[in-house]
């Protein structure tokens, strides 16, 4: 039987999850205020949220996982025994890191790699790690996983209110149709994920409350009739991604409500206040 290996990036944030198998994980580099940071390993969601509230102004970017890093990891799989392994990324309509990811596959030789465009971000992605955790223990091959996972993606959809586009803006992370976006500058949009993985518009909204309002909506209408699994990601607003999850209790009652932090690296181009709300159909 194979020996499967699983790596994902950072941005699916499972730095702060506790798993049952021994993923590696790849991570970003956040550039704030001058200064370089390793996601998670220099910079925890608190501290960079912290520093982003009492720095307004302060420049942000970031900068993926070198391709040559990402082949030292593949490297590492092999040193320790595993003959294949599965790559689960960020969507790659939002980030390089899959082709690069990709890339550092064919600069490997004896090991088998299959590399998984999540078509998704944060807990969205955790969703695919942890069926292919589940495989894997189960001694299903590598391309099984993958094949699997591709379909269940289609599974996933991923709810984004953002506070102030000017991130998602100044990173060039939102696609929007011309003419839409001088308007959603001057509001609080609801956005969402599209099935290939984009960022986009959903509806433009005048005040956070009447979004989060549509959001709920959005979403019970959307999960209506259907097993799900939900998570809130959070930036700087805990409490009220808490207000939230109750309001889909109080209207479901029988679904999983996980609150997840919005890693460093996913933040940098949202923005603090912001919340997503995604779902997985079981």
């Amino acid at each position: 039987m194979s020996k499967v290996g699983i790596m994902v990036c950072g941005n699916s944030g499972v730095d702060y999850l506790k798993l049952d198998y021994p993923v590696k994980i790849i991570h970003s580099t956040l550039n704030l205020g001058g200064k370089e940071y390793e996601d998670f390993v220099d910079i925890t969601a608190d501290a960079f949220y912290e520093t982003v509230v009492n720095n307004p102004d302060i420049a942000i970017s970031t900068s993926q996982t070198p391709t040559g890093k990402i082949a030292e990891v593949y490297e590492s799989f092999k040193a320790e025994g595993y003959d294949s392994v599965v790559a689960i990324t960020i969507s790659s309509k939002l980030s390089g890191t899959y082709q690069g990811a990709v890339l550092a596959a064919s600069m490997v030789e004896d090991l088998e790699i299959e590399v998984v465009d999540s078509r998704s971000v944060s807990h969205g992605e955790y969703y695919l790690v942890k069926r292919a955790i589940e495989m894997a223990k189960a001694g299903r091959t590598v391309k099984e996983i993958k094949a699997e996972l591709d379909v269940l993606r289609e599974n996933i959809r991923i709810f984004v209110l953002v506070d102030t586009l000017k991130y998602l803006v100044k990173n060039g992370r939102l696609s929007a149709t011309s003419g839409f976006l001088g308007t959603l500058l001057k509001i609080k949009p609801l956005l969402h994920v599209l099935p290939e993985g984009t960022l986009v518009p959903l509806e433009k909204i005048r005040t956070t409350s009447k979004a989060r309002e549509r959001l709920l909506e959005l979403l019970i209408e959307d999960i209506k009739d259907k097993k799900v699994d939900i998570f809130i990601a959070y930036t700087n607003n805990k409490p009220d991604a808490e207000v939230i999850k109750q309001l889909i209790l109080a209207q479901r009652a029988d679904v999983l409500v996980e609150l997840v932090p919005l890693t460093p690296v996913v933040g940098a181009h949202a923005g603090p206040g912001t919340l997503g709300v995604g779902y997985i159909v079981r």
